[in-house]
């Protein structure tokens, strides 16, 4: 039975007054310099969270023991690693381990310390573990004197380690301000301790949901040490903790959650508790990309709208007599080009290249301007469309749609009959789009040849006289397969997935694409004969000598082939400079002004020519400003293609086990290890491949595994059915 306060005084008295006999009993051998013999019960660190107790057996080389646990492990210790030894206590049976250790625990009440605590800072006296075991028990026996051990070990309030002899400490007490302040840090741990436990509970709770009963992503935050939580684990899933702090309250989630501290377990248990969706896009949150616009943005955007003044009215060349195409992919929100053409009465083609005037809203320097420079592009991904602009000028005023008068700056060509350039001229125009046509609408259209449609005809003619004359100027054919994706509801664990696979060389492709070609080479012409600083955009060819090429088929083999070795696009806005492989003497990206804010500079340069102005921007500014622009360029670029790559391979997941696919042998690597191109996919993969297999052949291949998460496929060619 444990003593009363009075039996404490008692003894409190008792052993102050009997020190020096108590230094007798306890000699020196016993407290400084125990050494270890078989059969004492002592205490060691285990590792760095647990203290174990157990019994010396044996002597491991020179100075190691192998001890026996209370597990029943054995194990070879360092005499570093004993903590307390038992006095007392000279063959212990191991077997009594347990038992000794429940009735040490039995005797842990820290409010024993107290009282202790406060005769001993009265009297200014430090003490060991045995004169505190005599202090509060009465006794210096095994299991008091362990039970003090615990006690003083474990004390974070009234005692303090002063000095320490092998394995014996002698401890002091603190100071009544000392002792005050860590009982208020105490009971405040405490708190925090409950509070975390109540948050890993909140966790556990979110986990074991079903998936349409888990709590929604934004009530996490509707308490704030819940959700600074929830902040510094994602933050640890895509590796961008902010401080320390955070990155040891995620590290201590993980393991209270019993999971593995990495960055994969993070993502796993946001996942679980419904904070993250299955499909979360890492890429998209490690990169920062702004997913919509602030209020303010907005509401300057707003603004604009209101404003019913066009500077250049009195200046628009009015044709909405011409018949006008806007041809795009199905779910394109921000239309941006458009396309008419006739034949003049010698024959020849004229072209006109319609491109919505987006400076018909926003100007240099304003909010709206500076918001879409810091963007740099709008970003397309699968799931979703992060446009440049806010909507209600992206998708809306700024865009041209069918059938209503829509502003645009109109590049209008004629070509000679060899497809070379024969006049080009630039003006602001009103147009009213007459077809907003699918590349594949188009196709079929140009396929019907369609009577009423001869000028969707024409401007076919007038891409195969530029496709011509560019392959005659020494340009290099890169059609390929060109993969889109678009996932209807991304949110959902098995969300809906639609692939499609475009042809580069369709037709309807090739017109449009020949067409900004066009527009990209008259705008550098315009720009040079009138000396206006532009992203004069030049790619040097390499020397490619394309018969070379030639054994290879045309199409996607040989475009791999050809991309392998071309050199990066460089600009000058001084200058054109020839784009080798465009075969253009000079190239200006202007077609896009509402999607790429490079283009939107371009139509500042040109459109303040127009109005008689000097240019709002020098080359040197210009190259300032393309150098961050084309940074967020590239790196929305990369999160196109990880996020492409990543749905392509759930797709190819959820595909039936028995799906066969045609593959293109594009390049080999090492014996007959093949980059293949699987056609129905537009999807490159590696594989082993039959011996005899060449480049540019068929194999069939199935997929053995897909892991998107992981960034991993597995591809193997079985024999044709």
């Amino acid at each position: 039975m444990m003593p009363d306060l009075m039996s404490y005084y008692l003894n409190f008295i008792y052993w102050f007054h009997s020190a020096e006999l108590l230094n007798e009993v306890l000699t020196e051998e016993i407290l400084v310099n125990r050494s270890l013999q078989k059969g004492l019960l002592l205490e060691f660190k285990k590792d760095s969270d647990r203290i174990l107790l157990a019994v010396a057996q044996r002597p491991d080389g020179k100075k190691n023991w192998m001890v026996s646990d209370q597990n029943g492990v054995s194990s070879s210790i360092k005499p570093q690693q004993v903590t307390y030894i038992v006095p007392g206590i000279s063959n212990f049976d191991q077997a009594n381990i347990a038992g000794f250790l429940q009735k040490a625990q039995d005797n842990m009440d820290p409010s024993l310390l107290e009282f202790a605590w406060s005769e001993l800072l009265e009297k200014n006296k430090t003490v060991t573990v045995e004169e505190m075991a005599e202090i509060i028990f009465g006794s210096v026996e095994p299991l008091e004197s362990y039970s003090a051990h615990l006690l003083l070990s474990k004390d974070e309030v009234y005692f303090t380690v002063l000095e320490t002899k092998g394995s014996r400490c002698i401890y002091g007490p603190r100071s009544s301000e000392q002792v005050e302040e860590l009982i208020h840090r105490k009971a405040a741990k405490e708190i925090a301790v409950k509070e975390f436990q109540e948050f890993i509970k909140l966790l556990r709770s979110a986990k074991s949901m079903p998936s349409q009963d888990k709590p929604s992503k934004s009530s996490w935050k509707d308490e704030e040490k819940i959700w600074s939580r929830i902040e510094s684990l994602e933050a640890y899933a895509i590796d961008a903790c902010k401080s320390d702090e955070q990155r040891e309250t995620a590290g201590m989630i993980l393991k209270e959650m019993g999971l593995a501290k990495t960055t994969s377990s993070a993502v796993k248990l946001l996942t679980d508790i419904g904070y993250f969706p299955v499909h979360v896009n890492l890429d998209l949150l490690k990169m920062k990309i702004p997913t919509d616009h602030s209020e303010k943005i907005t509401s300057a955007a707003q603004s604009l709208l209101s404003d019913s003044s066009d500077p250049d009215e009195v200046n628009r060349k009015n044709l909405t007599n011409l018949k006008v195409y806007a041809i795009d992919v199905d779910e394109a929100d921000e239309l941006d080009d458009a396309l008419s053409a006739t034949k003049l009465q010698d024959g020849r083609i004229n072209v006109w290249i319609h491109v919505a005037d987006a400076t018909r809203y926003v100007q240099p320097g304003s909010i709206v301007d500076r918001e879409a420079m810091r963007r740099g592009t709008s970003v397309f991904l699968p799931t979703a469309t992060y446009p440049m602009f806010p909507e209600n000028l992206a998708m809306g005023a700024m865009s041209l749609r069918q059938g209503e008068l829509c502003n645009a700056v109109t590049v209008s060509v004629v070509l000679h009959d060899d497809g070379s350039i024969a006049e080009c001229s630039v003006f602001n125009s009103v147009i009213k789009p007459t077809y907003m046509l699918t590349y594949e609408s188009a196709s079929e259209l140009l396929h019907l040849n369609l009577q009423e449609e001869v000028e969707l005809r024409t401007l076919y003619e007038a891409a195969k006289l530029r496709l011509n004359w560019r392959r005659q100027q020494g340009a290099v054919e890169t059609a390929t397969l060109e993969t889109r994706i678009k996932v209807s509801n991304p949110e959902d664990p098995e969300p809906s997935i639609t692939l499609y696979v475009e042809n580069q060389a369709d037709p309807a492709m090739r017109l449009v694409s020949e067409m900004m070609i066009l527009c990209g080479e008259a705008i550098a012409t315009f720009g040079s004969l009138n000396n206006i600083p532009l992203p004069y955009r030049g790619q040097p060819q390499s020397d490619i000598n394309l018969s070379e090429f030639s054994h290879l088929p045309e199409g996607p083999v040989r475009s791999f082939a050809l991309v392998k070795i071309m050199r990066a696009a460089e600009i000058d806005f001084r200058k054109p400079a020839r784009h080798g492989v465009l075969g253009v003497p000079g190239y200006v990206q202007f077609t896009s002004p509402i999607r790429r804010y490079l283009d939107l500079l371009a139509h500042y340069q040109i459109k303040a020519f127009l109005r008689g102005e000097p240019p709002p921007f020098t080359p040197g500014n210009l190259e300032g400003i393309g150098a961050g622009v084309n940074e967020k360029a590239r790196e929305v670029r990369k999160l196109g293609n990880s996020s492409l790559r990543y749905w392509i391979l759930e797709y190819l997941r959820k595909q039936p086990e028995a799906r066969r696919y045609r593959a293109l042998v594009l390049k080999f690597f090492k014996g007959r290890l093949a980059a293949l191109l699987l056609v129905e996919v537009g999807f490159q993969a590696t594989a082993w491949v039959s011996v005899g297999t060449q480049i540019g052949d068929e194999v069939v291949v199935k997929v053995e595994e897909s892991h998107p998460r992981d960034d991993i496929i597995y591809v193997k060619e079985v024999a044709r059915d």
